[in-house]
């Protein structure tokens, strides 16, 4: 872990150091180019200014000359204004005239037509005034008339009422007398009816108990299917904990093969990276065409690092051959006798490259300095044809010529690509045999993990086997534990059957004797009857008495009104036409007015053209006058504005190159800044994680200033593996031992635990099926009791047919679907969606009752359910209503409208609306109204 965080720290080191002087450098050169926008920022700054001196004053006379244009204009404009006023005024005059002459024509014809409305109004008086003195004399004797006729109505609607309530009387009284009797043979014939079935009830209930009572000696086997389910339900535990067992161990085998497998993925990820690296390096030096002659390029070797050195020591010049048929190549020349030493000892850069003997001479007066700075200094001290380098490429030549450090040369790109090829092709063996190694460990984790599948598949194969074995064993106990409960129920529930028939029996047979008693009690309606025959054929004749005397009255009424409304009529059109007689003699006498007015008008409008005219003449000339002045100002001040708008274009443009220039001295301050803070975060950053400043780094690090470092990114790359690789270790933990204590104690309480978890789900299952057991003995129990109870009540309702209900869609009663099949008298039997509505309805009434009669409810609301029926289903209907009531417990509320059923009830419900806006409710004992009726 320490020496990991040793690496971490040298190579953060580097990567500071050289980041500081990649800062440094930028800023150098951000610095320069902000002088040089400064410079230029001054420069254009004087030139706008000059001009927008000039701009100014193109614009000082520009408004004095607008001023005199507009004022021409103005004047101009006026004159045009009054010339066009007299052609305004010209029309205005001749259509004045026109209009005048217009109303001289329309007040002549308005005259003659209020003279002819005089004429018209004389001869309609007289007509209205004839008319009015013939309907007066026609309405002499009408009150009388009306009178006598008003008297023999009322006689004849006496006698009408008086019969109308003798009748209704009568047939009030026979009508209760009849619906007594009725009720009394209705009551009878369903009483009987319903002691003919109790007693067949009574006798099939008995039948059945004594079947009943001989089939439950039969019963057997519930203590061996009792200890099977024991057995099954130990043998699934035990299959159980195999299974979570084998679990276990296999996700423990996959978490280490899907180890293995990731890390046999990186590594050969790395190995197909470091295969298509060098294969590309390969096909890439290989692609260079070396055409007829070989250039030194590919006869040098260098040592890593160097490459960027070599390249700006020589640049193009490697790509000369040695071949001297060559028009430009290398000449190989003896070693110079008195070699000129390099300044200060300056490595020669023949140490570092393995070249042709062709590059001696070249390559022993290339010195290979430290840094910039080195280079700097010792470049005034070289000797005729002598030259320093540096790793980055830096160039010093003897003549004074500098190359800074920069974009590494061809040369040096392809020397490094060729040194890296090297060494990839080296690395690549052991890359190979490390990611076999770990292939091996991989192939090994994955037959591991299969072999321990196998054994979890049989495992749970094995705990299926148990679970089916069990579920066997629960159901014979169930079907077992459900023969047993069920005879013990349906004897009990026989025999309460049987009792509660015999009560019902009994009652019934009371209730038969009573009704018929109160049957003979009842006395006969004949006489009755022929009274209202008698009472029915004299109203009719006093009714058509009482309609003849009504006709002739209102026939009177009719003809009275009548005269009435045309006296008022004409009074009304006599009263109109003497108003338009006074209208029109007002209206003549404002016409002949108006008619004199006009002419005198037209006379005065005549002469008013001629002095129009000569007005004309006079604006003319002084239009004409106005617009020579108009245009001499135009021209003067369209002159000064193309000056005007010569000198804004230039002074826009000088702007736009000012405005430029300053955007790039901003740019330039932004990146000055940029640099500075990055500079002052790198300071930071070194001071916190070296804790130095920033020239002592190399110090710090123990590194050479000399030594040749490598590219930044290789060195970030490099710090994230280490990174990673400490990451990967991960933190120190001092409470291992305490954390282990308490996970032992955790799994324990989680042992016991799931101890209690298994023993309790164990008592739920237990519990669940004793539940199922009780749930499907009951629903069978009452299935059938309410399937009886459909049936005969279907019999009853239809007056025949037969009906029943099936479980369907699974064995198991607590999951299975109902169907109803029904069979109406005289249809085959079919399920109940086929049926008609009327049949449908009837069917279900059957099933609700059947409900009821298995458990009764204390009250059931049944809202206008025989509106589909007809009066025969409708009087079956109320039947079995009625005898269900008397026969339990149950009281039933009924909303309805029919007269069937509102009859057979007990009491009557509603709401009235005796006067308008007002409901009121009303309720009608019918019991205690039959009995106040026998009583009066």
């Amino acid at each position: 872990y320490r020496s990991v965080g040793d690496r971490i720290r040298h190579q953060e080191g580097i990567l500071l150091h050289l980041r500081w002087r990649d800062a440094s450098g930028e800023k150098d050169g951000a610095a320069e180019r902000l002088r040089e926008f400064e410079s230029k920022v001054a420069e254009m700054t004087g030139i706008t200014s000059h001009i927008a001196t000039e701009q100014a004053k193109a614009a000082e006379i520009l408004p004095q000359l607008r001023r005199f244009e507009a004022e021409a204009a103005a004047a101009l404009q006026r004159l045009v204004l009054a010339r066009e006023s007299l052609d305004e005024e010209e029309r205005r005059l001749a259509e004045t005239l026109r209009e005048c002459e217009a109303r001289i024509d329309q007040c002549k014809r308005d005259i003659e037509r209020e003279t002819e409305l005089l004429g018209d109004a004389a001869q309609a008086r007289t007509r209205l005034e004839e008319e009015g003195a013939t309907l007066t004399a026609a309405g002499e004797g009408e009150t009388e008339a009306n009178a006598q006729a008003t008297a023999r109505v009322e006689t004849a609607a006496a006698k009408v009422t008086e019969l109308e309530n003798r009748l209704t009387a009568l047939t009030e009284e026979v009508a209760n007398a009849e619906a007594r009797r009725t009720g009394l043979e209705r009551q009878i014939s369903e009483i009987e009816a319903r002691i003919d079935r109790l007693r067949e009830r009574r006798a099939s209930s008995e039948g059945q108990r004594t079947e009943v009572e001989q089939e439950s000696a039969e019963l057997g086997g519930l203590e061996a299917a009792e200890i099977a389910a024991e057995t099954a339900d130990k043998s699934l535990e035990a299959a159980r904990e195999t299974a979570e067992r084998a679990e276990f161990e296999l996700t423990e085998a996959r978490k280490l093969e899907a180890t293995e497998r990731e890390t046999l993925q990186i590594a050969e990820k790395e190995l197909d990276q470091l295969r298509a690296e060098e294969a590309a390096l390969a096909n890439l030096m290989g692609s260079h065409d070396k055409g007829e002659w070989t250039p030194l390029l590919d006869e040098v070797n260098v040592e890593p690092g160097y490459e960027a050195a070599l390249g700006a020591a020589l640049g193009e010049d490697l790509d000369a051959p040695t071949q001297s048929d060559a028009p430009m190549h290398w000449e190989t020349l003896p070693p110079f006798d008195q070699t000129s030493s390099l300044a200060n000892d300056v490595p020669p850069l023949s140490r570092f490259v393995e070249a042709p003997q062709a590059l001696a001479r070249r390559l022993s007066q290339i010195g290979l300095v430290a840094d910039n700075d080195q280079g700097r200094t010792l470049q005034p001290r070289l000797a005729p044809g002598q030259r320093l380098v540096s790793r980055e490429g830096a160039l010093w030549r003897w003549d004074g010529f500098t190359v800074e450090a920069g974009a590494a040369s061809p040369a040096a790109v392809r020397l490094a690509q060729r040194n890296r090829l090297a060494e990839l092709t080296k690395m690549r063996p052991a890359t190979e045999e490390s990611v076999a190694t770990i292939k091996s460990r991989f192939q090994a984790a994955e037959e591991n993990a299969s072999s321990i599948h196998s054994r979890e598949r049989s495992a749970q194969d094995s705990l299926r086997q148990a679970h089916a074995d069990l579920h066997q064993a629960r159901d014979t106990l169930a079907t077992q534990t459900r023969a047993a409960s069920a005879h013990q129920s349906r004897l009990a529930a026989l025999t309460e059957s049987i009792e509660r028939l015999a009560a019902d029996l009994t009652e019934s047979e009371t209730e038969l004797t009573t009704a018929q008693e109160s049957l003979n009690l009842l006395e006969d309606t004949t006489a009755l009857r022929d009274e209202i025959t008698r009472l029915r054929e004299e109203l009719t004749g006093r009714r058509d008495e009482m309609i003849d005397c009504q006709g002739e009255r209102d026939r009177l009424k009719r003809e009275a009104n009548a005269r009435q409304e045309r006296i008022a009529h004409l009074q009304s059109e006599l009263q109109s036409w003497t108003a338009r007689t006074q209208g029109a003699e007002t209206q003549l006498s404002d016409l002949k007015e108006r008619l004199a007015a006009a002419e005198t008008e037209r006379q005065s409008l005549v002469s008013r053209p001629e002095d129009i005219a000569q007005r004309r003449q006079l604006l003319q000339d002084q239009v004409d006058k106005a617009e020579d002045a108009r245009k001499k100002a135009a021209d003067a001040l369209a002159e000064a504005e193309t000056g005007l708008r010569e000198v804004d274009s230039r002074l826009k443009t000088e702007e736009t190159n000012l405005h430029q220039a300053r955007e790039g001295r901003v740019r330039a301050e932004a990146q000055v800044e940029q640099v500075d803070q990055s500079l002052k975060v790198l300071s930071e950053r070194i001071n916190e994680r070296l804790n130095c400043a920033p020239g002592d780094i190399l110090a710090e690090i123990k590194v050479s200033a000399d030594e040749d470092f490598p590219d930044p990114d290789s060195v970030e790359t490099r710090l994230e593996r280490l990174f990673s690789e400490r990451d990967n270790m991960g933190p120190v933990n001092l409470r291992a031992e305490q954390e282990a204590e308490e996970i032992s104690e955790q799994s324990t309480t989680l042992q016991s635990e799931r101890e209690d978890l298994v023993a309790a789900i164990a008592r739920l299952r237990q519990g669940i099926s004793s539940l199922n057991r009780e749930g499907r003995e009951r629903l069978l129990a009452a299935f059938k009791e309410v399937d009886k109870h459909f049936q005969d009540l279907f019999v009853r309702l239809f007056g025949g047919g037969h009906a029943h209900m099936e479980l369907i869609e699974s064995d198991d009663p607590l999951e299975a679907g109902l169907e109803i099949f029904a069979s109406p008298p005289g249809k085959k039997l079919q399920s109940l969606t086929l049926l008609s509505g009327g049949e449908q309805a009837l069917t279900a009434l059957s099933l609700l009752f059947a409900v009821f009669l298995t458990n009764p409810a204390p009250i059931c609301v049944l809202d206008e359910v025989d509106a589909p029926l007809d009066d025969a289903n409708v009087d079956r209907f109320c039947a079995l209503i009625s005898e269900i009531a008397h026969s339990s417990a149950t009281r039933f509320l009924l909303i309805t409208h029919h007269r069937i059923t509102m009859a057979r009830v007990d009491r009557l419900y509603g709401v009235t609306m005796m006067e308008r806006g007002v409901s009121q409710f009303v309720s009608v004992d019918m019991q205690n109204a039959e009995r106040l009726r026998d009583a009066g």
